[in-house]
């Protein structure tokens, strides 16, 4: 029996998507939270470009 069979289950079902435009490049992008007027939303192309590693 590994660790991961010893975890219950979490299924929250499908995620609600909300649209956004990448403030980057502009292009509508979807993203899996309410986006807020303080913060910039990127999408998944730009994000990589922002990313701390």
């Amino acid at each position: 029996m590994g660790y991961d069979d010893r975890r219950p289950s979490r299924d929250f079902g499908p995620r609600e998507m909300h649209k956004a435009t990448c403030a980057d490049c502009g292009k509508e992008c979807e993203v899996p939270f309410k986006p807020s007027e303080d913060r910039p939303v990127y999408c998944r192309d730009c994000y990589q470009k922002h990313r701390k590693y």
